[in-house]
């Protein structure tokens, strides 16, 4: 997620870059060929092309919107994490009771880590690569990472769970193909077995099995998400829409240029290329946006919300060791 007041023309130019190089191209070429040998059936007449800059334009409209709803679902989904995971914070602290105040602050700190250890296995999981994604088979994506670091690529599951988790609880869900799961089915089994010793009250113990609920429910949320893509039939023609496009704007441009002059068929080399342009990116926009944990640059910064949760509950507990909060790179958030 971008945190800054906004992209800069040289971000939206580097990003976009590798498809001005064929807008060049496609620009030059036929203005060139017209020059020198003014051959005029490579002239094209607007209306035509205005008929399918309109479709464009639509298609665009509704890939776009759809896939702002993807995203702002994504992060409504994760800001309700956030908000129960400090609910299940207050609640362990105050609903479970034992009579030895050191074993009482082991029970809080075993429940609230395993709880971080969800949170982590989660984001592991929304960080993996699906075949539909981009951020690591694009070119203008793997460029552009170079600005930003995910922090679920740089270390493993493994490496950032083992401060929550014990060796023996680890060992038995390591190897399960849902690890986030499994570590709230161990959560539900140590809370019920507090209850059956009495530390739980009937009416607590309900209410905290209602949050185990709802983090599942937010589980599930996120996982229909990072696993169900943007329908590809529309992403496909919406490409295959502005591929046609851009291919006769030049020659649309020309045909108009010509009509002015000889020296005026030039400007449409300028021209053709902004404009072009304007519709290639507003496709990238869109194509950008629908897979919000994929590892871009436009992801849900779900790293730095699960960092959030992390200092709150490690606050909760007292401990004196907290780590620090996630500091964007060049204004980026994961």
């Amino acid at each position: 997620m971008h945190s800054g007041r906004n992209y800069t023309l040289q971000e939206f130019i580097y990003w976009t870059r590798r498809k001005i190089y064929v807008l060049i191209i496609l620009a030059v070429v036929p203005t060139v060929v017209f020059a020198i040998t003014g051959t005029k059936w490579i002239l094209i007449p607007w209306p035509p092309i205005l008929l399918i800059g309109t479709a464009s334009a639509l298609i665009a409209g509704f890939r776009n919107n759809a896939t702002y709803g993807r995203s702002w679902e994504a992060r409504q989904i994760w800001g309700r994490i956030v908000n129960s995971s400090r609910t299940f914070g207050i609640m362990t602290l105050d609903f479970i009771r034992h009579p030895q105040e050191g074993l009482l602050k082991e029970i809080h700190q075993r429940i609230l880590f395993r709880h971080l250890a969800w949170i982590t296995a989660l984001r592991h999981q929304l960080r993996e690569k699906r075949q539909w994604e981009n951020a690591r088979i694009c070119p203008q994506y793997i460029e552009y990472a170079k600005f930003y670091s995910v922090p679920e690529w740089k270390s493993t599951l493994a490496e950032d769970i083992k401060e929550f988790l014990t060796e023996e609880e680890w060992q038995s869900v390591k190897n399960r193909k849902n690890i986030a799961t499994h570590i709230l089915t161990l959560q539900s089994a140590d809370l019920r077995q507090l209850h059956e010793q009495g530390r739980i009250t009937e009416l607590k113990y309900l209410e905290l099995q209602q949050q185990l609920k709802d983090f599942y429910d937010h589980q599930g949320g996120s996982e229909r998400i990072k696993n169900f893509p943007y329908p590809r039939q529309y992403s496909t023609l919406s490409r295959f829409f502005f591929s046609i496009l851009t291919v006769l704007i030049p020659l649309g441009m020309l045909n108009e240029f010509s009509k002015l002059g000889p020296n005026f068929i030039w400007l449409n080399i300028p021209f053709s290329i902004i404009v072009s342009w304007i519709f290639l990116t507003l496709e990238d926009i869109g194509e950008s946006t629908e897979n919000p944990f994929e590892g871009a640059a436009n992801d849900v910064p779900i790293s730095t919300i699960s960092r959030t949760i992390e200092i709150d509950l490690k606050e909760m507990l007292g401990l004196e060791k907290i780590p620090p909060a996630r500091v964007p790179d060049h204004y980026i958030q994961m």
